[in-house]
């Protein structure tokens, strides 16, 4: 046997670790789905403008992002994105949100939202920290 460590690993190597450790999760689980989902806004030029991206997973939507133009914020695009990913999930059978978010970023918007922070990641990557925020969907439809 040989261990090495690998300063830039292939992305074949860690496609090939991920679907390992998938296939142990997936034999093992309740659940034996996960899907993705997103919602998106374009302009008139067809260019996306906002939107939001994540999955949903047994009860659990996960949120992975959440952008919108610079120039759109403020207009409650936000908030309309994360309704509509919402409700989505909803259709899906999610009665729960998951999401991060960085110190510098949305905390506040997200708050406003119905979510709450379960953690605080303290010193992430060094300095600031990330917030791990849950939300029940039960009356968002």
């Amino acid at each position: 046997m040989k261990i090495e460590v690998i300063e830039e690993p292939s992305t074949e190597l860690t496609a090939f670790l991920d679907a390992k450790i998938a296939e142990f999760n997936w034999a093992r689980w309740e659940v034996n789905k996960r899907k993705a989902i997103a919602v998106k806004l374009t302009n008139e030029q067809g260019e996306i403008i906002a939107g939001a991206a994540g999955r949903t997973f047994g009860d659990w939507l996960m949120i992975n992002t959440l952008w919108v133009s610079e120039s759109l914020r403020g207009q409650h695009v936000g908030s309309e994105i994360l309704k509509k990913i919402e409700q989505a999930a909803q259709v899906r059978g999610c009665n729960k949100a998951l999401l991060d978010t960085l110190n510098f970023q949305a905390k506040p918007f997200y708050e406003q939202h119905g979510y709450q922070v379960q953690w605080t990641q303290q010193g992430y990557p060094k300095t600031g920290c990330k917030y791990y925020m849950v939300k029940q969907l039960a009356d968002v439809i």
